[in-house]
């Protein structure tokens, strides 16, 4: 088989699937706070990071300088994703040859290709298909050194490891897989056995500092960020176990499939398993240690040990021929079908609840007329109602008329708003109220202040319906 086929099937076949349908789902919520913190002045970054979200600044930063020079189309938001997630199947399959051989890596990079996941967080722009990729390219950068100790490749694995720290916190869970690949290097064949490469070995140590150095600031500022980053997040229970393979693959079936492979391919390579098999149980068990204390549990900061599981499954696989192994990846594509066209849907969850930003604002840009002003209901919502108009209908959106204080300005995500409603409103003629959910009688669904302000001054003239908003026109 030539070398090349091994990465470069996987990393085609990743990059035309990821591309299917990359902008039929629109930007959901999280996708909406990074098109926000990317389209900020660094200084606005910078403040932004030092109240939420700091352990997802360096990747709003990366994507800052991005959007400046590709622009904030859904394409050019999700294209880093997608070339992420294209590297990973690659960098996955030349791993797989390293630990289980060739047939091996070009069967487990084919088979990530093919997960609801790969597509799922190639197509959002958020950092975790570059942490898969980080992830990959780090164990293997680990393997070569350790097989052919070097400054270089040294270097390079102490790079790669902190731009996986910088870009996601949660993944230097596997610095405890590497730990344990390092101590028994000579036992599992990623050293050659003799006496000086072996002590080598042990250059693992300051490769590790410049990760420990750069992201310990950054996880003390997160970690006191919590609060509000988590607080939507419950503590862990013994039962989010078995949802999990489904979580971090999209798709139970696919999940469920890839863990019973993966079992068989760590029986099958016994103790070549050590750094793939690491790689995926001591980082999920370390997240969930941690949250039965505190909440961190969420699937989806484990996507990143997703290649492992494919690469031990690569190797159960290659127990048969290559048209047999090709053709249960090709059942798990098949398997995962369903997933993968609901995914291209929406990226909301459940996917049962989509929220329709667009088909909101379309409505809003074809029937505004000057002088109309819009609200939104809730402001303060992980929904972000004012991002998505926002970012549908750009400068052509009706004058925001309760904002006293925008989100980039405060250092937030949200924005502050008129403490008098009904100063705020006065000599507007009309309103477009957005509401978060389905409601018959808008007015009465606003609380507070606002609420009072719009029942006192205005009727309610049309309703429309769309997925997951309600939006009213309102009139003096």
């Amino acid at each position: 088989m030539p070398g090349t086929a091994i990465w470069l099937a996987p990393a085609l076949l990743t990059l035309a699937v990821t591309l299917s349908g990359l902008t039929s789902a629109q930007p959901w919520r999280d996708e909406l706070a990074t098109w926000s913190a990317a389209t900020r002045s660094v200084r606005d970054l910078v403040r932004l990071a030092g109240n939420i979200d700091a352990a997802t600044g360096p990747y709003y930063l990366l994507m800052h300088g991005w959007v400046a020079l590709a622009g904030d189309s859904i394409v050019a938001l999700r294209l880093p994703s997608v070339l992420a997630m294209t590297g990973a199947a690659a960098l996955t399959a030349l791993l797989g040859r390293r630990l289980a051989g060739a047939r091996a890596g070009l069967l487990a990079g084919l088979l990530f290709a093919l997960l609801p996941s790969t597509s799922r967080y190639a197509q959002e722009a958020r950092p975790y298909a570059l942490a898969t990729l980080l992830a990959v390219l780090a164990s293997l950068l680990l393997v070569d050194a350790l097989r052919r100790p070097g400054w270089a490749r040294w270097a390079g694995y102490a790079a790669a490891l902190a731009a996986l720290g910088l870009t996601h916190l949660i993944a230097l869970t596997l610095l405890a897989a590497h730990a344990i690949a390092v101590l028994v290097a000579h036992r599992v064949g990623l050293t050659d056995g003799g006496g000086t490469r072996d002590r080598r070995r042990w250059f693992w140590l300051p490769a590790v500092l410049p990760a420990v150095l750069l992201v310990t600031p950054l996880a003390l500022v997160a970690r006191n960020q919590r609060g509000r980053q988590l607080q939507w997040v419950d503590i862990v229970r013994p039962a989010d176990l078995t949802t999990l393979p489904g979580g971090v693959a999209q798709s139970s079936a696919v999940g469920g499939l890839l863990v019973g492979l993966a079992a068989l391919g760590a029986a099958r390579l016994g103790r070549r398993a050590l750094l793939p098999g690491a790689a995926v149980l001591l980082p999920v068990s370390l997240l969930f240690v941690a949250g039965l204390a505190v909440p961190l549990w969420v699937p989806r900061y484990l996507v990143f040990v997703v290649p492992f599981a494919c690469l031990l499954a690569g190797a159960a696989l290659a127990a048969v021929a290559l048209p047999g192994g090709l053709a249960v990846v090709v059942l798990a594509g098949l398997l995962g079908l369903p997933d993968q066209t609901a995914l291209r849907h929406t990226h909301e969850w459940p996917r049962s609840a989509p929220i329709d930003y667009r088909a909101t604002a379309e409505v809003i840009g074809a029937g505004q007329r000057p002088g109309d002003a819009i609200v939104y209901s809730p402001r303060r919502s992980w929904l972000f109602l004012n991002f998505g108009i926002e970012y549908q209908l750009g400068d052509r959106r009706p004058r925001d008329a309760l904002l006293v204080e925008s989100a980039a300005r405060r250092g937030d995500l949200w924005a502050a708003e008129c403490a008098r409603p009904a100063d705020c409103l006065a000599g507007v003629p009309r309103v477009w109220l957005v509401l978060s959910g389905r409601h018959t009688d808008p007015l009465t669904a606003v609380s507070g202040a606002k609420g009072a302000a719009l029942r006192d001054g205005f009727t309610v003239t049309q309703v429309w319906h769309r997925p997951g908003l309600t939006l009213a026109l309102l009139t003096r």
